[in-house]
Formats: C-alpha cells, sequence, structure tokens
C-alpha cells in the first residue's frame, strides 16, 4: 500500500478562499495542491463531466480578476505568467470536483474544504454582525455628540446674562457739534 498523505488543515484551506463576484470560492491550483493532482488533471476531469459543474459551482476568472488575484495572494504568483484563465469552484464545485477525481486522497481533503467553507462563512457572519453592532454603536454616540453639544450651548447661554438686563452704560466723553445750554 502506498504512503497515506496527511491532511490539509483547515486554517491552511481558509487561506485559499477568496471572494470573487460575491462567491466564496478556491482558485483550481489551490483545489488540485489540496487533492493531491496537478491542475492540468483536475481541470480535465472537470471538462469531462461538464454536466456536473453548472455556473453556479464554477465559473472562469476574467483577465481583470485574474490580475487582482494574483496582485493580492502571494501564493498564486505563479498564474502571472500562465496563458490559461484559471477556473474557480464554489463550496459545492470543490466537492463535485472530489467525486469527478474519485481518490481516496481527494475524498478525505473535501471533507476539509467543507470544513473550511463552514468555517470561512461562520468568520464572515462574525464580521458582518459586529460590523452591524459598530454601526449602531457609531449612529449612537453621533446621536449623543449632538445632544452634548446643545447641552454646553445651553449650559453657556445660562452662564451669560441675558441682553436685554444687563445695565445700559452712558458713554464717557463729549459730543461734537451740540450746543452747550
Amino acid at each position: 500500500m502506498g504512503k497515506i498523505r496527511a491532511l490539509v488543515p483547515v486554517e491552511k484551506i481558509q487561506n485559499t478562499i477568496l471572494l470573487i463576484r460575491d462567491e466564496n470560492v478556491m482558485i483550481d491550483s489551490d483545489l488540485a495542491e489540496i487533492y493531491g493532482v496537478s491542475t492540468k488533471k483536475l481541470n480535465q476531469a472537470v471538462k469531462r463531466n461538464p454536466e456536473r459543474f453548472p455556473a453556479e459551482f464554477m465559473f472562469r476568472l476574467n483577465r481583470k480578476e485574474k490580475n487582482e488575484v494574483v496582485t493580492n495572494c502571494d501564493h498564486l504568483r505563479k498564474l502571472r505568467f500562465s496563458p490559461h484563465l484559471p477556473y474557480v469552484f464554489t463550496e459545492h464545485g470543490a466537492v463535485m470536483v472530489a467525486n469527478v477525481l474519485n481518490s481516496p486522497v481527494a475524498v478525505r481533503a473535501s471533507l476539509q474544504v467543507v470544513r473550511a467553507f463552514v468555517s470561512f462563512r461562520e468568520i464572515v457572519s462574525t464580521h458582518k454582525e459586529l460590523a452591524a453592532k459598530l454601526q449602531l454603536l457609531e449612529n449612537k454616540f453621533d446621536k449623543h455628540d449632538e445632544e452634548i453639544k446643545v447641552l454646553f450651548e445651553a449650559i453657556h447661554q445660562l452662564m451669560s446674562p441675558p441682553k436685554s438686563k444687563q445695565p445700559r452704560r452712558r458713554k464717557i466723553g463729549f459730543k461734537i457739534g451740540i450746543k452747550a445750554w
């Protein structure tokens, strides 16, 4: 029997999940590495089974998206000079890839991939909830800032006597051009 390949940790898989076109996806080369096959073999298996990969399971990046991914993800530098546009797979697409590869390593690794996607969703959800709570607090403090400003203005008004009740002072000096009696 061959040597059993160690599974890639969920945390490492999470680092390969990207948000592209409002979808959490994995690049074909990252998925191939996790499943222990070459990117070419993975893409061939996908092309042999097109009915298993509808648009919501996978799509191909355009040039702009590819350049952005290569620029932002250090581990994808090798894609920079590739003439091919990479495929990306959603969670369901990644599981389907494991099914069409039909290798023990891919089947075992697909469980890790699913765990990574689930964990990634939980993290994103937590961040969204946190962002919403932060926005609520900011709005609350903005309202308090306005109320505090009004309060200070009222205190300043109370500290200075009203203009109508201040004693009028007589001007000192002579007026020119007025006749004396």
